[in-house]
């Protein structure tokens, strides 16, 4: 069993030790002046949060597959990041996928002791066929999820690679995965509420690697999302100006060109990109 007593995710934060007798402004200056030092622990963090970029997105160009995997709040941020990729850069929703323990109904409701059950993520890995071609991202911010070890355990058997994502430079999970990610954040303004700085340094590094695996594996032209799906009238208007921009067209032609393309925008730069050459 873990020493939880070790982990700074556990820690007592001094600095917030009175929240409970402080006024409303107090209590959001005091979360805001914590907040602010997430962004220099994901810092700390950058050779190995691009390492495992491009880990991902050659895992894309080989025809595998993403999986985040986590319980509780690390579960939910690897779900909601993975639910982003199909309208923002146009991939299967099988591409990336999160999953959490306890299953589904845990995105919504609390499963707390999933976390320790070693099989909990294993039974959803085998049911969605990962396999050896596909990637495992570990998502805990105390790393001692057991739940996270058993999927790490299954994916390194089934010849995989994996990344783990912690906020405890302890974690047991550093020497269990290829590359390890790790912001520690130090302790939570609430102790232990790691959906806070932990939460947040969790969110900013899944951010950049969704985004720096799919800029990799060619979902980006320039700066824009080339390969959105214009479902509703914002992202149609959307997708009209960035043709136009990328391509020096009238808002008038991108139009006509998304349309004859069947509101695929790469397709319709490149139409008009061939004629222009």
């Amino acid at each position: 069993m873990a020493d939880f007593n070790k982990l700074k995710t556990e820690s007592y934060n001094e600095k917030t030790a009175n929240i409970d007798k402080m006024s409303a402004l107090e209590i959001v200056k005091c979360i805001n002046d914590e907040d602010k030092t997430v962004a220099f622990a994901v810092e700390k963090a950058l050779n190995e949060i691009a390492a495992a970029v491009d880990l991902l997105a050659d895992t894309l160009k080989n025809g595998g597959r993403i999986f985040y995997a986590g319980a509780g709040t690390s579960g939910r941020l690897g779900i909601l990041d993975a639910s982003e990729c199909p309208p923002t850069y146009g991939v299967s929703p099988d591409t990336v996928q999160g999953i959490i323990a306890g299953g589904p109904q845990a995105a919504f409701y609390s499963v707390e002791d999933a976390e320790d059950d070693f099989e909990s993520i294993v039974a959803q890995l085998k049911e969605r066929n990962f396999c050896g071609k596909d990637v495992l991202v570990a998502i805990s911010a105390s790393g001692s999820a057991n739940c996270v070890k058993g999927a790490i355990d299954f994916a390194k058997k089934q010849g995989s690679k994996t990344v783990c994502l912690s906020c405890n430079k302890n974690s047991d999970l550093v020497p269990m995965c290829d590359i390890a990610i790790i912001a520690e954040v130090g302790p939570e303004v609430i102790n232990g509420s790691t959906r806070m700085k932990a939460g947040t340094a969790q969110k900013m590094i899944l951010n950049m690697l969704s985004t720096g695996a799919m800029v990799r594996f060619g979902r980006v032209r320039g700066n824009f999302m080339a390969y959105m799906i214009p479902s509703n009238k914002k992202l149609i208007d959307r997708a009209i100006r960035i043709i136009a921009a990328k391509t020096g067209v009238s808002y008038e032609r991108a139009k006509e060109e998304l349309e004859k393309a069947n509101n695929v925008i790469a397709d319709a730069i490149d139409n008009i990109e061939k004629e222009t050459t």
